[in-house]
Order: C-alpha cells, then structure tokens, then sequence
C-alpha cells in the first residue's frame, strides 16, 4: 500500500500515508501475526486464531463480497455477538472502502426495519440464532441483497433472500485482495443511536475518525493496553462502535478474547481466569454479575487488572469492591456513539493522586477527565459558557476530529454551535481539577419547585446500599412542585428491605429537597437495547407515585 502527493513549498515534507483502518489490522498480523484471538462459539466451543490469519481470512472475505458486487461506500450490516468471524467481516468490509453498519439486534423490530432501510444495507452478515428476526425483517427490506451466516446456512432463503455460509464464501474466494487506497475521510462504520426518542440516528464514522479514535484509547486512560495485555472485549461490536477496542487491541498487538453469547457471572469469571485477562471492558450491569457470582463463590481474580465502565454511572460499591477485594483498578469512563464513543476516562492526575483515598475514590465516581483529542464546555440553555467549579450544572457539548458533524442522510440538519460544539444531550458540571460529572439525561432531569435535581446522583448513592442490586429514579408529576423523584429499586437476591431503609440510607447524602417521595421495588428491571437502565419503560410504568 504507497501513498503519494506532490510535495511543495506549502506542505510538509513527509510521506502521504492514509489514515484507513485495514492499515490497523496490517500491522497487528505483519508483527503481531502469532498473537491469539480467542472465541467462545455459540455452541460452547472455543476457537483459537491469530491476528495473521484474521487479515487473510478477512481479505479472503473481502474478495467475496467484490465478486458479489459490493464496492466503495456500499453498506454491509452484521447482526453478530462478539466473535473471531464478526472481527475479520469487519475489516473485511471496511478493508475495500465499503461501510459495517454493526445493528443491535435487541431493537423492537419496527427499529430494525428502520435502520436497515435509512441505511440501505445492500448485504447482511448475521449469526444464524438470529435467522428468525431476519426472516420476520427481510420482506420489509427491499435493499438486501444476501445473507451471509457467519456458523452456516441455516437455509438457501430467509426472509425472500438468497443466504449463504460464511466459511463457503471463504472456500472460494481469493487472498489477494488489496486493502486501503482511498481516500481517510471515506467511511468506514455507521453505528445507529438506540432510538429513545424518535427514530434511531445514524452516524457514520470515517476512516480517519476511526483510526485516530484508536490512538486516543492507547494512551494510558482510559484503555492504554500494549503487547503484554489479554483484553476481554464484552462490550457487543454492535454497542457504539464497540468501544473502539477491536482497533485498540489489534493496534498494540495484545491478545483479543471475544466472550460470544454467555455473560453471566460463571462464563466471564471462566474467561477472565482460564485466558488470563488482564483488561476487559462493559456496562455496570455486567460486572455487578460478576462480582455477585465472586462473592456467592468466594473467588478471587487472579489476572484482572483493570476494568473500562462506562454506558451509565457506575455505583461506588462496585468500584469498591472491584479494588479492596480483587485488587482491579476502574476506570468510570463516559462517552457516546457520535463520539466514536470515549469522550472522559477517571485515571487520576498528579494532583488528584496526591489526595487522600477517600477524596480519591469520591472522584472516581465522576466521568473524568477529557481525553487529548476530545474538547468540551458547558453552557446554559442559552449557549452561555459556564464555569467549571462543580457546581454550575449546564449541557455538555464536545467536538474534535471523532465527533459526529451530521448525522447520516440528514446533512442538512444544523446539529453544531456557533463555534462547533455538538449537543451531548447529557448535563453535567466540570469541576477545578477538570473531572465532568453527569448529573442526568436533558430529557431525565427533574425539575421541582423549578430546580434541577440529579437523578444519576440519586441512583449512584441508592445502588451502594448493600442491599440492592440496581437503582433507578425518574420524574413523577407532583401538584405543587410540578415534579418530584421516584427511586426504583431491584433488590439483590434473596434479599429483602423497606422504603424507610433506603430513605435514611439517603438521608444525609444528598440534600433534603432530592429525597424521594417514594421507593418502589421491583422484580425485573427494564434494560435496553445497550444493557442500560429503560426509564422511558419505567415512567410508563409508575406514571404517578404510588400511594398507600
């Protein structure tokens, strides 16, 4: 792969090389090749591979989806968990200048139909256990062309649409394929928001955003994984962008573990120890299975160094007990889809590191600091910047070469400021050491009596009771104060509470006028599509406080 320019007196003297992720997956298997990708298949079976045979497996898929047709800019969607097939059909799309729109097949159908149709997905590379979504999907997808199995063709049709077997795909294609060769800002993914207000948005990531992202998750916060590591990827490929770590591991060369289907507490655990894990990343939901699995075992982590959270505020009992009994660093970290997605990580400065353990523990429940490629602010409703002294609460707005600019096929919708800021959505404060702390969702705040109350705060502290296992708050109508909160809470097994409890556990650790009016607990609590806590499900299900 050569680049090249005209060199002038106005440019720089170096070489032109294009910032295209193949390029990742190149080096990882000129020198990295023996490094392991580990899989856990869908029947139980783990697979090993390396990152040698990744790249000619997916150049070889490459060449199929040419001889089909597929060119530059086409989309190819995968509805896939995580797995060695679905990383090599990922650079093998991207490889030739075609798009991988990952889908998150947790989406209500109707969501799905959408996504696929707005994206006009020409092919869909899929695990056949979601051969009957398909199958119910497809006669509303005019656009798709093929279905490719990554573990075989359950049948020659689904859906109305020709569908084949990854690994015969495979049989008969070429290596031969060349990567790259176009230009960095072509694009490469397209991920879709998960749809809580309103359609699911698309954004489409370009090469260069992509690659430059992976340089930004190599310092040392908040992945900073090298040769040395085991990275256990659980965060789903299809969950903004998968975090990135598929770039990130293969760019240092460290040995990728891909958990597929089972992530309860024995199957991580079982990975984690049998792999020797010394990173992994996901949701709080998931460690929290973990750590219940641990403790109901007495085991101990043997390899685990450090954790990645992010998707939601991770409660302080986690981080807890991830460091006083397993010896696990956590790093909080914050983020979203339009931002490719890491946006904060919590690993300390030289000052906060000076501070006591409990000042130090109290920060690492914020969502950190701003990563070097990332800027932020925070403003008013009027778009008036407001000062980072952890008490002015504002929405949180962010730019820099990974975050989104328009969203796909609604170019000429304005979503900037002035001054090139993009809208998170989320509202927050930043406080003198530079940390951002989210206090809630701009469509989850409270807002009583006509002030702002912190929903995320109130769930963060309500979750380290010991004895739940999850907490949320949302917003129920209140006559005088228009609004007031409602903790809803998931006890941990076999254990049970009463309101007061939870009450006077709050009480003293946040301001009076937060206090919920009323606790509930609940058996099942509703999760999304991304592993995170449902409150539009909740607000319909508690649309008063409940009384008696």
């Amino acid at each position: 792969m050569s680049d090249s320019h005209a060199y002038t007196a106005e440019t720089g003297l170096m070489q032109s090389w294009s910032l295209t992720v193949d390029r990742i997956l190149a080096h990882a298997a000129r020198w990295h090749g023996t490094r392991e990708i580990v899989s856990r298949e869908l029947d139980g079976r783990t697979s090993r591979s390396n990152y040698a045979a990744t790249e000619e497996r997916a150049r070889r898929f490459s060449a199929a989806l040419i001889a089909a047709g597929i060119g530059r800019g086409d989309r190819v969607a995968t509805v896939a968990l995580n797995g060695a097939s679905h990383v090599e059909a990922w650079f093998g799309i991207c490889g030739i200048g075609a798009v991988c729109h990952t889908i998150n097949p947790r989406l209500f159908d109707e969501q799905l139909v959408y996504v696929i149709n707005h994206a006009a997905d020409r092919c869909i590379v899929a695990d056949a256990m979601y051969a009957p979504i398909l199958a119910r999907l497809l006669p509303s997808c005019p656009t798709v062309e093929r279905v490719v199995f990554l573990d075989g063709a359950p049948a020659a049709h689904v859906g109305g649409v020709a569908a084949v077997g990854y690994e015969a795909l495979l049989d008969g294609a070429s290596g031969t394929v060349r990567w790259g060769e176009f230009d960095e800002h072509s694009p490469a993914a397209l991920c879709y928001t998960s749809g809580t207000t309103g359609n699911p948005k698309g954004v489409l990531y370009s090469h260069r955003s992509q690659f430059l992202h992976t340089l930004l998750t190599l310092s040392k916060e908040p992945i900073g994984v090298s040769a040395r590591d085991t990275v256990l990827m659980i965060v789903p490929m299809f969950h903004a962008n998968g975090w990135g770590i598929p770039f990130s591991a293969a760019a240092a060369g460290a040995k990728l573990v891909l958990p597929g289907a089972k992530l309860d507490g024995a199957s991580v655990y079982d990975l984690l120890e049998s792999e020797q894990v010394t990173f992994s990343a996901a949701v709080p939901t998931v460690w929290q299975l973990l750590l219940e699995y641990l403790n109901a075992q007495r085991l101990r982590l043997t390899t685990l160094k450090s954790v990645l959270i992010g998707g939601s505020a991770c409660p302080e009992a986690l981080i807890r007990t991830f460091a006083d009994e397993h010896g696990v660093t956590v790093a909080h970290g914050w983020g979203m889809t339009e931002m490719s997605p890491v946006g904060t990580a919590t690993m300390p400065t030289a000052a906060i590191a000076a501070l006591p353990e409990a000042e130090q523990r109290a920060m690492q429940l914020k969502q950190g600091r701003v990563l070097f490629g990332v800027d932020m602010k925070i403003t008013d409703v009027a778009g008036t910047a407001l000062p980072h002294d952890g008490q002015a609460q504002g929405h949180i707005k962010v730019r820099g070469p990974c975050v989104i600019g328009r969203y796909y096929r609604a170019e000429d919708e304005d979503i900037l400021d002035a001054d090139g800021y993009f809208d998170t959505g989320d509202i927050g404060t930043i406080d003198p050491y530079g940390y951002l702390q989210i206090t809630d969702r701009a469509k989850d705040v409270i807002k009583s009596g006509g002030e702002w109350i912190s929903s995320v705060e109130i769930e963060t502290i309500a979750a380290s009771h010991p004895k739940a296992l999850l907490a949320a708050v949302i917003a129920v109508p209140h006559e005088k104060w228009r609004e007031r909160p409602l903790l809803v809470v998931k006890l941990r097994p076999g254990a049970s509470a009463t309101a007061e409890e939870f009450l006077e556990y709050l009480n003293g650790r946040i301001a009076r006028w937060w206090m919920p009016d009323a606790v509930v607990f609940v058996e099942d609590m509703p999760l999304g599509a991304t592993g995170k806590l449902d409150k539009k499900v909740l607000r319909t299900r508690f649309p008063a406080a409940p009384t008696g």
